[in-house]
C-alpha cells in the first residue's frame, strides 16, 4: 500500500497530487560532522524533498564519524536497523568511515550509495539521479560500474585533491525545517580539514587538508541566523584555530570573530575547540574583553607527559600548554577551561600517566573529555609497540573522570549565590555565558539571555531563580 503523506505532496503536470521524496538524515560524531548533515538536508530540501521519520523515508542518509572503533560500531549498527525496520528505504552512507573503508560499509545489506567526503557535497544531486557522470575534478572508485547492477555505487577519491567546504548551522532544537521554532544556539562550521599529522589520528586522511569558509559567507549564514531570531552562535571546525590561513588574505580566527561582532547583531558568540598555540594572546585579549563572547576556553590536550606528546607528535610541550591555561584563567577568572585527555596511548607508561595525572590536578580544568585510545588503521600509532592492555586504560580513564568530578564541583560552587548570564534552551534548562548547564525555577521561553541568581548545585550543573 502507498503512503499517504498529507503535508508533503506535489501537483503534477496532469494536475494530480504526486508525493514527494521523503529522506532522513542520521548524523554521528562531532559538530562538524553535524554541520555536514545539515548541509545535506538544507540540499535535500531545497531540491524539493521533505525531511520526515527515519521509518517513513524513502532515503536514509547515514553521517558516519570514524574516530574510534565504536564510532564505527555505531555507524555499522545504525545501517542494520534502518535495514531492518524500513526494507524498502534506500541508504546512503557518508562520512568519514565512508572515506576511510567504503567497501567495508557498501558490504552492509541495504546500502545503495557509499559517498566518501571527498563528494559529500554532491550528496543532493547523487540521489536525484540514478546515472550520473563523473564529477571531473575527481575518479571516484566504481562510480557508474556499479550503478547499473545491484551493487551499491561507490563515490571515494583523493580527499586530498578536496577544496568544497560543506556550511549550514545546526539548530539546538531539532529546528532545521522551515519555522525555527524552539530556537536557541546554532552551530556554524567555518573550517574543515586538518594539516596536522598527530599519530593517532585517522581525521585528516579523512577530511583532508585544512580549508576556510570564506569571511563573506560566514557573515551571509550569520546575518540570516540573527534574522531568524537566533542569539547565540557556537563556532566550530576540525582545526578551528587555522581559519584564514588558507585565504588569499591570509585572515586569521580572531579577525572572523571582530568581523562577526562588527556585522552583524548576534548576541553572542561561543568558540569551540582551539588549539593550545593557537590561543595566542591577541585571541585570549579578545575573548577576555569582549562581552559578546562567552568565557568558555576547550584546549585540547591529549596528555600531561612530554614524552607521551612527542610519540603523538603533538605540536607543543606541557610548559607550553600550561603557560596558555595560566594566561587564559588570569585574563578571565570565571571562564570555563575544557580539554580533551587521550588515556592507554602505546608505550604510556604508569610514570606516564602519573604526570598526566599531576598535570590535570594542578591546572584550572573545569572539565574534560577523557578517551580511551583506539587504534585507527592506517595511522602510524596503530602499528606502534607496547599497546596498553585495555583493562589498565580503563582504570586511568576512570581515575581522570574522578579527578575532574571534584574540580568541576568545587567550580560550580564557587558560583553559589553569585549571578549569572544564561542562554534558556528548553523549559527550566539554560546554559550560562561560561558553559554550565543551569536549571532554572519556573518554565522560561527558549532563547532569551536572562540574569539568574545562583542558588545551590545540581547532579551536574547548577540551580537559580531568574532575577
Amino acid at each position: 500500500m502507498k503512503r499517504l503523506l498529507k503535508s508533503s505532496q506535489k501537483l503534477s503536470s496532469t494536475g494530480h497530487h504526486r508525493p514527494v521524496k521523503q529522506f532522513h538524515v542520521v548524523n554521528f560524531g562531532c559538530r562538524a560532522t553535524q554541520a555536514d548533515g545539515a548541509a545535506i538536508q538544507r540540499d535535500l530540501i531545497a531540491k524539493g524533498y521533505a525531511a520526515s521519520a527515519e521509518d517513513a523515508a524513502d532515503f536514509v542518509v547515514i553521517n558516519t564519524c570514524t574516530v574510534t572503533a565504536s564510532a564505527d560500531a555505531d555507524a555499522r549498527a545504525a545501517v542494520r536497523r534502518v535495514h531492518r525496520q524500513n526494507p524498502a528505504a534506500k541508504i546512503l552512507v557518508t562520512g568519514c568511515y565512508a572515506q576511510r573503508a567504503p567497501e567495508e560499509l557498501a558490504s552492509l545489506p541495504g546500502v545503495s550509495w557509499v559517498v566518501g567526503n571527498s563528494h559529500k557535497h554532491m550528496v543532493a544531486e547523487i540521489v536525484t539521479t540514478q546515472r550520473r557522470e563523473p564529477d571531473t575534478a575527481f575518479v571516484p572508485i566504481n562510480a557508474i560500474e556499479s550503478a547499473s547492477s545491484n551493487q551499491p555505487e561507490l563515490l571515494v577519491s583523493d580527499i586530498f585533491a578536496h577544496s568544497e567546504i560543506l556550511a549550514a548551522p545546526v539548530l539546538d532544537q531539532a529546528s532545521q525545517l522551515s519555522d525555527f521554532s524552539d530556537r536557541t544556539r546554532a552551530n556554524l562550521k567555518v573550517q574543515d580539514g586538518c594539516n596536522n599529522r598527530c599519530s593517532f589520528c585517522v581525521i585528516p586522511y579523512v577530511r583532508g587538508k585544512s580549508r576556510s569558509l570564506p569571511a563573506d559567507r560566514v557573515l551571509a549564514e550569520a546575518e540570516q541566523l540573527v534574522r531568524a531570531g537566533f542569539t547565540e552562535l557556537v563556532l566550530s571546525g576540525i582545526n578551528l584555530g587555522r581559519w584564514g590561513r588558507d585565504l588569499d588574505r591570509k585572515d586569521k580566527f580572531p579577525n572572523l570573530i571582530r568581523y562577526l561582532l562588527q556585522a552583524t547583531a548576534i548576541q553572542k558568540i561561543r568558540i569551540s575547540s582551539v588549539e593550545p598555540m593557537d590561543w595566542t594572546d591577541e585571541l585570549i585579549d579578545l575573548v577576555a574583553s569582549e562581552p559578546r563572547i562567552a568565557k568558555h576556553a576547550h584546549i585540547p590536550l591529549q596528555s600531561g607527559s612530554d614524552s607521551v606528546l612527542r610519540r603523538m607528535h603533538r605540536k607543543y610541550r606541557p610548559w607550553h600548554y600550561e603557560d596558555r591555561v595560566h594566561r587564559i584563567r588570569d585574563a578571565m577568572p570565571d571562564a570555563a577551561i575544557g580539554a580533551d585527555v587521550m588515556v592507554g596511548f602505546p608505550g604510556e607508561t604508569e610514570a606516564e600517566f602519573d604526570e598526566t595525572y599531576a598535570f590535570i590536578e594542578r591546572l584550572p580544568f573545569t572539565y574534560l573529555h577523557v578517551f580511551t585510545f583506539s587504534a585507527r588503521p592506517g595511522t602510524p600509532a596503530a602499528s606502534m609497540h607496547d599497546q596498553v592492555p585495555v583493562p589498565v586504560a580503563r582504570q586511568r580513564n576512570a581515575a581522570l573522570r574522578a579527578l575532574i568530578s571534584e574540580k568541576n564541583r568545587a567550580f560550580r560552587s564557587s558560583f553559589v549565590g553569585r549571578t549569572l548570564q544564561t542562554i534558556t534552551l528548553e523549559r527550566s534548562q539554560s546554559l550560562t555565558d561560561n558553559f554550565i548547564k543551569l536549571q532554572l525555577r519556573g518554565d522560561q521561553s527558549p532563547n532569551q539571555w536572562l540574569t539568574a541568581t545562583v542558588t545551590g548545585l545540581s547532579s551536574d550543573g547548577l540551580i537559580g531563580s531568574v532575577q
